[in-house]
C-alpha cells in the first residue's frame, strides 16, 4: 500500500506560511528552496514532508498557474485539542462555525472519535482540521 508522505501547497508568501505551520504545530524546517522554478520551504513532522512553495513559471505550477494560493484543506492529528484551539487562534486562524456546524460537531468540539474534526481558516485559503482521533486508516498514536 502506498503511504501519503507529501503536501505541498502554493503560496504567494511562503515564509509567513511556513512559520504558521512551524508555530501552530510544531512542524520542523528541514529545508528551503530558491531556484529558476519556485522558492520555498520544506516542513515535517518525521511522517509528512509540507513544501510551501511559490512557483515562478506556469509550466512548473501547471493549470492554476504562478498566482494560484492552496489546496482546499489538510489535517493535523493533535494531543490536546484545546491547546491547538489556542494556538490557531493566537494565530489568528479562526473556527469555521458555519462548517463546524454543517458537520455536527459537538459543540464545535472534537470529542476523540476517528473523522471527527474541527475546521479552521488558514493561511492561503487553505482550510486546517484538527482531529484528536485521527482519521481512518491512519495510525492512532
Amino acid at each position: 500500500m502506498a503511504k501519503l508522505k507529501h503536501i505541498a501547497i502554493a503560496s504567494q508568501d511562503p515564509e509567513s506560511t511556513a512559520n504558521f505551520y512551524r508555530d501552530v504545530f510544531d512542524l520542523q524546517i528541514v529545508g528551503k528552496t530558491n531556484g529558476d522554478n519556485a522558492e520555498g520551504y520544506y516542513l515535517s513532522d518525521g511522517n509528512i514532508n509540507l513544501a510551501i512553495l511559490k512557483f515562478k513559471n506556469d509550466e512548473i505550477a501547471g493549470d492554476s498557474g504562478v498566482g494560484y494560493s492552496g489546496i482546499h484543506h489538510i489535517g493535523f492529528q493533535v494531543d490536546n485539542p484545546a491547546d491547538a484551539d489556542a494556538r490557531l487562534r493566537k494565530a489568528d486562524s479562526l473556527p469555521m462555525d458555519e462548517v463546524n456546524a454543517a458537520l455536527h460537531t459537538r459543540n464545535g468540539k472534537s470529542n476523540g472519535d476517528r473523522n471527527v474534526e474541527l475546521k479552521y481558516s488558514g493561511p492561503d485559503g487553505v482550510m486546517i482540521d484538527i482531529s484528536q482521533g485521527g482519521w481512518v486508516g491512519t495510525e492512532k498514536d
